[in-house]
């Protein structure tokens, strides 16, 4: 059921974004022009639990963010997500790498994994659409395979100083 509220109110605030944008003519903005916008005119009003919310969410940027620098300096993120089912609630558990147990890492990468492996189909549905729609446009190549990506990463970038060329 709480897909369904959450379902019906974003469906809300989208036909409140078309709103916007016939009203003000307006077809590139910025969120706080949309969001000055809808409170202004009682679009939208602040829910109840918004404080709480907005808390947690601070939180999780700041779990998110916090990395520190390994023994050959790479940034090693901290602290990582796993989503598990207790019971019938859905918990997102956070723990910090250096003591976390092995299966809550495992579950955390692979739900990691999962999520960049979405975006990447999410980018090339979206990529296949702009294409069909604007055919006398250059195709924009977007490589998938990643492992170049993920090698260069492996380098810090730091050289030591040397002779100038």
């Amino acid at each position: 059921m709480a897909t369904k509220i959450a379902d019906s109110y974003l469906e809300a605030l989208q036909k409140d974004i078309a709103r916007f944008r016939r009203e003000t003519g307006k077809q590139q903005h910025t969120v706080k022009e949309l969001g000055v916008w809808a409170v202004k005119n009682g679009h939208w009003e602040p829910p109840a639990d918004l404080v709480l919310r907005k808390c947690c969410e601070d939180f999780s940027r700041a779990l998110r963010e916090q990395h520190f620098e390994d023994v050959d300096g790479s940034s090693i993120r901290v602290n990582h997500v796993a989503r598990i089912i207790r019971g019938d609630r859905q918990l997102h558990l956070w723990a910090d790498i250096r003591n976390a147990s092995h299966e809550h890492i495992e579950t955390a990468f692979h739900q990691r994994r999962k999520q960049v492996v979405g975006e990447c189909r999410q980018l090339n549905r979206d990529n296949k659409y702009y294409r069909s729609i604007h055919p006398d446009r250059p195709a924009i190549q977007i490589p998938f395979d990643f492992r170049d990506d993920v090698a260069e990463g492996e380098f810090s970038g730091d050289y030591p100083d040397g002779p100038s060329i």
